[in-house]
């Protein structure tokens, strides 16, 4: 196979890009990008630590030696960026990954290389490494569903967080009014008491600032109970989220008495570009999830396959005689 084919294009293509679980070279490349994050990140944090200043040299090289990595990574990224977009030419498909979410971590996590010594917030970049960990869907699957929890109930999250910003401005502006009299210096503006709601509806209750009458006392109670219960909707969104994600996930084959089998629409996929409809009636199989963008689509008929889709398909098994 030749550097400069388009055999070898699409190959490499599919071990940085597709990171499709069933390919050992896929795997082992989602691997060691995971081990360089994590050594990374590790590094910035031992740096931190003036007993460790001896190991400099050694942080030093390792911080060279993992941006090498990430610059040959992108690099080949923008290589094969035609085939992520297969639907624009070679400047243009550049361009788009230049500036996708992906492209732009990609290239945060190289320029800090550039401004080690420079300004610190170049130097914070280097933590925008380890966002890349969430790239690595496919080995990891906690991070798809928690991207799905969190995508399919949005609109719940939204609201319940809405509720806790109307308690918490609520409670400071009523606080405010009742202790402000009594201390003037602890609560001076509607502020502090939104620093004090925040703590006391959080339950994280610092102590720095807190009610001393007893008409603020006892507001400070029935907001303290709220707070409680404030908090708790989010989670429990949350937590039936996590519960209907696994009972998905978690769907005997045998109890159903079928088939099941996962496919990553890679570009020399024969599906890729078909709809669900097509799909089904080709292969005789039923799509009965499709995971797109880390999110878990509905299949319908009319729907298109994209490059890097994952369809949960299923077939019924032979009854036996």
């Amino acid at each position: 196979m030749k550097l400069n084919s388009p055999e070898f294009k699409r190959h490499v293509f599919k071990i940085i890009e597709i990171g499709n679980i069933n390919d050992e070279k896929s795997r082992l490349f989602d691997v060691i990008l995971a081990v360089t994050i994590v050594v990374n990140v590790a590094v910035q944090f031992m740096e931190t630590f003036e007993e460790l200043a001896f190991l400099k040299p050694l942080f030093n090289a390792i911080e060279l030696i993992s941006v090498v990595f990430f610059i040959i990574e992108y690099l080949l990224r923008l290589w094969t960026s035609d085939l992520l977009y297969p639907g624009k030419s070679k400047k243009d498909a550049m361009i788009a990954f230049i500036f996708s979410l992906d492209g732009i971590i990609e290239l945060l996590t190289i320029l800090p290389l550039y401004f080690l010594t420079g300004f610190v917030v170049f130097r914070m970049l280097r933590v925008v490494r380890i966002f890349r960990l969430f790239r690595i869907n496919n080995t990891v699957d906690s991070f798809n569903v928690i991207a799905s929890v969190i995508s399919e109930k949005k609109n719940q999250l939204a609201s319940s967080f809405f509720i806790i910003f109307v308690l918490m401005l609520a409670s400071s502006i009523c606080m405010y009014s009742v202790e402000h009299g009594a201390q003037p210096q602890a609560f001076r503006n509607a502020f502090s008491g939104i620093w004090w709601s925040v703590s006391a509806l959080l339950t994280v209750g610092y102590g720095d600032i807190y009610p001393i009458t007893i008409t603020g006392k006892i507001i400070a109670i029935i907001i303290s109970f709220l707070g409680v219960c404030a908090v708790a909707i989010p989670t429990g969104i949350i937590s039936a989220g996590f519960v209907e994600q696994i009972n998905k996930a978690q769907i005997d084959p045998d109890a159903l008495n079928v088939h099941t089998n996962t496919v990553i629409i890679d570009i020399d996929s024969k599906w890729l570009d078909k709809t669900i409809a097509e799909i089904e009636q080709e292969s005789h199989l039923q799509v009965a999830v499709l995971k797109r963008d880390d999110v878990l689509i509905k299949p319908d008929p009319d729907l298109v396959i994209k490059l890097k889709d994952s369809l949960l398909t299923f077939s019924q098994k032979p009854m036996s005689l």
